[in-house]
């Protein structure tokens, strides 16, 4: 598996024009968002440790330190995104034979989003399979990929 993650000060997906997930992030806090991809050989044991990786990752601004969602309870916004793993070595058109079908996709991504809120996390979904448009204001900007 996976994530495309970034710090961001607000967040939002919509499908046909009507929000689907959103971040509050009213108070001023921080929060996540995380782009998931599935390949072929992914399993429920990559989705839980890319979920522990995303929940305890310390790339927020804490007390005079870095701290992770979990440490300030920090939203997260959790959005698949097959276009991860295009393979873009020849020609230009990106091929997507990296992706898993969303057969086996759509389990795991719903994997990572349930052991996110059973680690305690508070977790904004996009639509699996729909054309999302995602708005976002990356803060740093600190965009990190995490493959599991």
């Amino acid at each position: 598996m996976r994530a495309v993650i970034q710090r961001v000060s607000r967040a939002s997906v919509a499908v046909d024009d009507k929000t689907v997930g959103e971040l509050d992030l009213s108070d001023g806090r921080h929060g996540l968002v995380a782009l998931v991809g599935v390949t072929h050989d992914d399993t429920s044991a990559h989705a839980a440790t890319l979920a522990d990786k995303i929940w305890r990752l310390r790339i927020l601004d804490g007390d005079d330190t870095q701290a992770s969602a979990a440490d300030l309870d920090a939203p997260i916004l959790v959005i698949s995104q097959f276009t991860l793993y295009a393979n873009t070595a020849k020609g230009r058109r990106p091929s997507w034979n990296g992706a898993a079908p969303g057969s086996v996709a759509e389990p795991l991504v719903d994997a990572v989003v349930d052991t996110l809120r059973e680690l305690g996390a508070t977790v904004a979904t996009g639509r699996f399979g729909a054309h999302m448009e995602v708005s976002l204001t990356n803060d740093g900007p600190v965009t990190l990929i995490v493959d599991v």
